[in-house]
């Protein structure tokens, strides 16, 4: 039986590289393209040695041909710290990078996965999100350039299943967190580890009742594959935690289970703060038989011990 190829762009970031492990695991044969803008090569060093993987520099923007079985295109900045430093990119990644994939699996009649995001859903009126809610977002506002870019990337992957027959799917990946979590990324996990080892004060917006959800990196990995080999999936799919746990909940835990000094400081709440965000995740339960099963408190100690290790 032929072994199976797979390119996973943007796989030197923290997703496309627990990913890549996963598939190299497998026995596939694994290309990693990535520009490196906001992933890491050390991310992906561990599997250099490998006679299955494969490394390739390379920027989506600009188009590569491939000759694969399986494309998934993660390939774009996922933190605001990352992606509003270039916001021209960061559009450019999403769309024209899109295009570049889906013009590749054209070519060689690959199936493509395209990882989409919960931001798509903006400042929800709806609770919880449902891949049927069309969302509610400001087009020209600091997060558009990943948030819009990420709608238009759908866009064009339903249109290029529909008018040239491309076999894809679409992920919208909700909040992931575990070890390789870039240290500087701003995300709210990376930043309370961070601050909760260094026995700095927590700092949360208002009184922390805003709730989100986390998703362990070995569960939404483990979701992306059954998503991209299941059969007739061409529909959005929500892959994430539903169990949703306060920010103020959040910060006192990251501080017990890291040993901390560290205070929770209440600040202002800004405007435009997202109060709640949940998946309704019945389509991955139907359809994939998918839920996480990784709990909070084991995620969490693990993505410490890697933080721990990473700064000390």
């Amino acid at each position: 039986m032929r072994q199976i190829r797979v390119l996973v762009t943007g796989g030197g970031g923290f997703l496309g590289s627990h990913l890549c492990d996963r598939l190299v695991d497998q026995g596939a044969e694994v290309i990693c393209v990535d520009s490196f803008i906001s992933g890491s090569k050390n991310n992906v060093r561990h599997l250099l040695d490998k006679k299955n993987f494969e490394l390739i520099r390379h920027d989506v923007v600009e188009p590569i041909l491939v000759d694969v079985d399986r494309i998934y295109n993660l390939a774009c900045p996922s933190s605001p710290v990352f992606f509003q430093k270039n916001a021209v990119k960061t559009v450019k990644t999403n769309v024209m990078g899109a295009i570049n994939m889906l013009e590749n699996a054209t070519h060689c009649k690959a199936r493509l996965l395209q990882a989409s995001t919960s931001e798509v859903y903006g400042d929800a009126r709806e609770h919880p999100q449902k891949e049927s809610y069309w969302g509610y977002l400001n087009p020209i506002g600091l997060r558009a350039c990943h948030d819009e870019g990420k709608r238009v990337a759908e866009t064009l992957v339903m249109d290029y299943h529909t008018q040239r027959k491309v076999d894809t799917r679409v992920a919208r990946i909700f909040n992931t967190y575990g070890p390789r979590l870039a240290l500087d990324d701003g995300r709210v996990i990376s930043t309370f580890v961070l601050k909760a080892l260094q026995g700095e004060p927590i700092h949360i917006n208002g009184d922390g009742s805003q709730t989100r959800t986390f998703c362990y990196v070995d569960d939404m990995v483990d979701g992306l594959i059954r998503l991209m080999e299941t059969e007739n999936v061409h529909e959005p799919v929500n892959l994430g935690s539903p169990l949703e746990i306060t920010i103020q909940d959040l910060a006192a835990k990251i501080i017990e289970l890291s040993g901390s000094s560290s205070q929770i400081v209440n600040l202002p709440m800004p405007e435009n703060e997202i109060t709640r965000r949940r998946p309704d995740i019945s389509r991955a339960e139907q359809l994939l038989a998918w839920t996480p099963v990784t709990d909070l408190e084991t995620g969490l100690g693990r993505v410490i011990e890697d933080f721990r290790k990473r700064t000390t």
